[in-house]
């Protein structure tokens, strides 16, 4: 049996996928494991550019079965801008994301007066399963790849 990994709630990885029939594999483990060593946003295809690293054997398939799988779960989240590849986010506090324009980064930024589900004014009948903010802008030279060219966005 595969070493269980603690979310940040403190259950168990095992019992998160148990709860939706599914086993804890050596596979699931590491694709996880990727997610969580970075806090950054990466697609499909970076997650499994990261795993092949360790893992040679591991399939495109398997990456994106597992990130489906871990989304199912709520262990992670996916996190769509516009219209590009789908992006995964290890963070299940509560959060919105910056979505830079010129770089194409995403950063989790903290709300400190975010809207709550009993807030809104929905319809009747309607049911929220989650709320998802995205804030778009520049982020100003805070990362590598921005502040140098201000001509980019």
């Amino acid at each position: 049996m595969e070493t269980d990994h603690l979310l940040a709630s403190g259950e168990p990885l095992t019992k998160r996928l148990a709860e939706k029939g599914l086993r804890f594999t050596s596979q699931r483990k590491h694709v996880y494991e990727v997610l969580i060593s970075q806090r950054d946003h990466p697609s499909a295809e970076e997650v499994f550019m990261r795993a092949k690293q360790t893992k040679p054997e591991i399939s495109m398939a398997t990456v994106y079965n597992t990130l489906d799988a871990l989304v199912k779960c709520n262990v992670i989240r996916q996190v769509n801008v516009d219209r590009g590849a789908a992006m995964y986010c290890s963070n299940m506090n509560e959060h919105a994301h910056f979505c830079c324009d010129a770089c194409g980064k995403v950063f989790d930024v903290t709300l400190k007066d975010a809207p709550r589900v009993a807030e809104v004014d929905m319809p009747v009948d309607f049911e929220v399963r989650s709320i998802d903010i995205s804030l778009h802008g520049r982020c100003s030279g805070k990362c590598e790849d921005c502040g140098q060219d201000s001509n980019k966005a």
